[in-house]
């Protein structure tokens, strides 16, 4: 044997036994590198093969590739090019997974820029869910604990869905409310998180499954955020936007300033939730674009209150307190509008005592209807449809209330009030061409209240009192036994028990 094959021969054995040292190093080498922060690219967990395979086999170049790619992206969106987009965003997150900011981007993109590209409300409601997807279904599987993309998707909820910022936002939740109820159930069944939770039929185990493996929903979780922060109409946007909020805060350890994101995050949609209609009627078992109409959820008010006196406990803030006092000023007419007189006279006054300067610009001494009609005509003087919808809500179920007690004069004020509310918004917002702003006809409005009324599943009049208003109203009883109202949940000790 030559001295030249010789010393290939010597080479390789090397080559081997520093391959051989190495490996025995490598796991400290990656233990110290991700103690000391050394790790930009960390291994990939729970990736699909092919994921997995390109960012292994690009190595240190994925990282240049990326971004290469990323100017282009940010050049297409300066140029309104949201469609290529789509493909160069696919192509980063292959690449680098990891880049969090990548897939908030891809998922704004579709939810915003390029729904509102199209004219046919199913068309922008497809793009919309293909954000939520995108996030939930991808971007939080690979990302576990990125706070950004749980905050981003409790955001597509509360803020793309469930307000009226888009001409068809009423599709987008009736949409959600469709899928969301053919998994949980409609009411008057009460008892289905339980049933998830624990599925004993193949009925439920379906559904059970349908809501771990579509939706990516733990029913436990859901439990514990209801008795937190509920109930909710979990049919409905703002629920489950408290809900992603919430899960991040439950599963993982946060600094101050991730903590007060998701907490904000929370309140507004708790706000929402409780002003802007976080529930549909009882009767409203299989929803249809009919009967599909939002109602203010005011049985969140004591849990609301209660969390806004934990959070200033904890951190006193003005702009905490500030907000607080602007939620008891919002919550306090919509209770006596809806005949919740008792409810809207204890947090009149605990407001009083909690913040002497509530009424700064007003009589410090203002009654509680002196206030309640000057909060209604404020409202009346904007173009806020959901504070506009929630008052005539209010009134016209007081007006049908007023009739039960024999008050027609008070019940026919209350129609008066009504029509002049709606008819002075409806010439506040003119023949515009924002479908968002639109309300529903005032007589499906009414008749919306009424139903809500005489189901007794809403638990709001004894038999004797519905018959009475259906007489009262020239209507028939109907055949057949009715449902019967559900056990109500005990209220706070500290307030008064809703009408």
């Amino acid at each position: 044997m030559n001295k030249g094959r010789i010393y290939k021969v010597a080479l390789l054995l090397v080559a081997a036994l520093l391959f051989c040292g190495a490996s025995q190093v490598q796991s400290r080498l990656n233990h110290d590198r991700s103690t000391l922060g050394l790790t930009v690219l960390p291994p990939l967990k729970n990736a699909p093969p092919m994921l997995a395979f390109t960012t292994v086999a690009l190595g240190g170049f994925r990282g240049l590739i990326a971004n290469a790619l990323w100017i282009r992206a940010t050049d297409m969106q300066q140029d309104d090019k949201y469609f290529e987009m789509v493909q160069l965003s696919d192509w980063i997150t292959a690449l680098e997974p990891h880049f969090t900011q990548v897939w908030t981007m891809q998922a704004w993109n579709m939810a915003y820029n390029i729904s509102v590209k199209f004219k046919d409300p199913e068309d922008r409601w497809h793009w919309l869910e293909r954000g939520i997807v995108l996030l939930r279904d991808h971007g939080i599987q690979l990302n576990p604990d990125s706070p950004l993309l749980y905050r981003e998707l409790s955001w597509l909820f509360q803020h793309k869905m469930g307000q009226n910022l888009d001409d068809a936002h009423m599709l987008y939740k009736l949409r959600w409310a469709q899928e969301m109820q053919k998994v949980i159930g409609p009411p008057p069944n009460t008892n289905w998180m339980p049933e998830l939770e624990n599925p004993k039929t193949a009925a439920e185990k379906a559904r059970a499954a349908e809501l771990r493996d579509v939706y990516k929903m733990d029913p436990a979780i859901m439990e514990k955020v209801d008795e937190e922060y509920g109930p909710f109409d979990w049919r409905l946007p703002d629920a489950h936007a408290v809900y992603w909020a919430e899960l991040y805060r439950q599963h993982t350890h946060m600094n101050k300033e991730d903590t007060d994101s998701l907490r904000r995050s929370i309140f507004q949609s708790l706000r929402g939730d409780c002003f802007r209609g976080g529930a549909l009627a009882p009767s409203v078992t299989n929803v249809t674009e009919r009967n599909f109409m939002l109602w203010p959820n005011l049985g969140l008010v004591p849990k609301i209150n209660s969390a806004y006196e934990e959070m200033i406990s904890e951190q006193p803030n003005s702009n905490f307190q500030n907000a607080h006092k602007n939620f008891l000023k919002e919550a306090i007419p919509l209770l006596f509008i809806n005949n919740q007189v008792a409810q809207a006279t204890f947090w009149f006054n605990y407001l009083k005592q909690t913040y002497t300067n509530a009424f700064v610009g007003r009589q410090q001494n203002i009654s509680l209807q002196d206030f309640v009609v000057a909060t209604v005509a404020d409202d009346n003087e904007g173009t806020d449809m959901d504070r506009v919808n929630a008052n005539l809500v209010g009134m016209y179920r007081s007006e049908f209330l007023c009739l039960v007690s024999d008050n027609d004069d008070e019940a026919q004020h209350y129609k008066q009030l009504a029509d002049i509310v709606y008819d002075h918004y409806e010439k506040k917002i003119g023949p515009t061409s924002e479908q968002r702003l639109n309300l529903k006809p005032r007589g499906e409005i009414q008749q919306r209240a009424l139903e809500q009324l005489l189901d007794p599943r809403a638990g709001l009049l004894d038999d004797y009192n519905r018959d009475y208003l259906r007489t009262k109203l020239g209507l028939k009883k109907p055949s057949g036994p009715e449902t019967p109202a559900p056990s109500a949940a005990p209220a706070p000790a500290s307030a008064p028990a809703a009408a």
